[in-house]
């Protein structure tokens, strides 16, 4: 089957490359140059269209009539000359302005982006989220909550400590926030004007704006900490791959052995600490605009590389203008949020409303023991040695006074020697054992006593 596709491929691939050689340029001598009907339906169907006879056509100052001849002080230059010019940055301008965007006049470029935006970016990152709200809802109908399989002990094992706690629920905080503040920017315009009408909008965009702004600083600290904190214990173990086979035993009765942090959990951390990075990067590109030039040196690279090509995108432009640095900017950053915000929902069901007992690990810290042995042992056994039999174990945890089991060894040993000089008075006693040494007893304490003679010797 994958030889078949690839040859489909690559028939393609020649058939659209022969098809494309034996194109030629329309005839655009009946229009002067200027575009023809058959442009203007390529283009309405999708179709690329070779610009280069309007982008080229901008003038030519050097073939301007003289002064003293008709037009001559026009110079070589028309309006829709000078309109082309702006338009595919060619033209010569000096702007008041030194900022890098100001000399760029007319980006068009910014139809495209803004229709992206506005539709498919809207319509299939919503869709995910809702996607995923209702394959929650429907995993939750057909396994229900996953409830701990044996009898809890009552014992409780610190699991984060409280530093661990705050850069958790920092991040957590931080990124609910920035996601609902998100949503209503990229989405108000089309859901909430109509519901409410422009005025409130106008204050909830504002205040969305201000809030997506500044609490993107405390988002980006938070992912710096849970890196450092937890970064060693997601390092991947070979028992992860033994969870993973096995699905982590959501659907069946028990849990594959796991170390502090299971196989699920580190894809959620590398998950989260990865699209966040990328996340971070393009925001703080949004937040200082003009200042960083990403994409072009990006797609540089992608070019280098051959992967553009590869993935049918083609030779990608690597000369941007300062504005569609920013549309690509703020494309990225919307559909990578899209993405892991749809991961933590997955994360938020499972930690809260999806197992028993997993919110502890971030409510208070500490977890129970019969819990962590289901889902961690492999770190349970570190932290507190394998687990004892059962017998073992209940005498283990019956409580007892201090000193109590330095008392109890001295009754026994007192015990046993009364038991001994007991049993040894019993043979020195006994008529068959008349040959043997009698024995004397003395507090508990046993020696064996030299023979004496019969009262009645003389």
């Amino acid at each position: 089957m994958t030889r078949i596709l690839i040859a489909l491929i690559f028939n393609l691939s020649f058939v659209s490359l022969a098809f494309a050689q034996s194109t030629e340029a329309p005839d655009r001598n009946s229009t002067g140059g200027a575009q023809t009907l058959e442009d203007i339906m390529a283009r309405q169907r999708g179709e690329e269209v070779d610009n280069s006879f309007r982008s080229e056509a901008t003038g030519d100052a050097a073939s301007a009539a003289e002064i003293s001849k008709q037009l001559g002080t026009l110079g070589g230059n028309s309006d829709p000359e000078l309109w082309r010019a702006l338009r595919f940055g060619l033209a010569d301008i000096t702007a008041s302005n030194s900022g890098p965007a100001a000399e760029v006049l007319i980006q068009d470029g910014g139809m495209r982006w803004l229709n992206l935006r506005s539709g498919p970016l809207i319509k299939y990152g919503g869709g995910l989220l809702l996607w995923m709200i209702g394959l929650l809802g429907l995993f939750y109908l057909i396994r229900g909550r996953i409830k701990i399989d044996g009898k809890k002990t009552g014992n409780k094992i610190i699991r984060f400590k409280a530093a661990e706690r705050f850069a958790h629920w920092l991040l957590a905080g931080s990124f609910l926030l920035l996601g609902a503040t998100g949503l209503i920017t990229l989405m108000g315009r089309k859901f909430l004007i109509p519901a409410f009408g422009h005025e409130a909008f106008s204050v909830l965009a504002i205040g969305s704006k201000w809030i997506h702004n500044n609490v993107s600083w405390a988002f980006i600290i938070a992912l710096v900490l849970i890196f450092v904190f937890w970064v060693v214990d997601n390092i991947p173990h070979r028992s992860d791959i033994n969870w993973l086979v096995k699905g982590g035993g959501i659907f069946s009765r028990g849990h594959p052995p796991a170390k502090k942090f299971n196989a699920g959990q580190k894809l959620i951390f590398w998950s989260v600490i990865v699209l966040g990075s990328s996340i971070s990067v393009s925001g703080v590109s949004l937040l200082f605009p003009f200042q960083f030039e990403m994409f072009a040196a990006t797609f540089v690279k992608v070019n280098a590389t051959g992967l553009g090509a590869y993935l049918g995108f083609g030779e990608l432009r690597e000369v941007l203008a300062p504005h569609e640095e920013m549309q690509y900017s703020q494309l990225w950053h919307s559909i990578v949020s899209f993405v892991l915000m749809a991961i933590i929902l997955a994360h938020i069901y499972i930690g809260s409303l999806g197992m028993e007992g997993a919110y502890d690990a971030m409510g208070s810290g500490e977890v129970e023991e019969q819990w962590a042995r289901e889902h961690h042992s492999l770190w349970v056994e570190e932290v507190l040695g394998p687990q004892v039999p059962n017998a073992t174990a209940a005498a283990a945890k019956k409580p007892t006074a201090p000193n109590a089991s330095a008392k109890i060894s001295k009754k026994s040993t007192i015990m046993k020697s009364a038991r001994s000089s007991e049993v040894k008075h019993k043979k020195a006693t006994d008529p068959k054992s008349a040959k043997s040494a009698p024995t004397k007893t003395t507090a508990n304490k046993t020696t064996a006593a030299k023979p004496k003679k019969p009262a009645n010797d003389t």
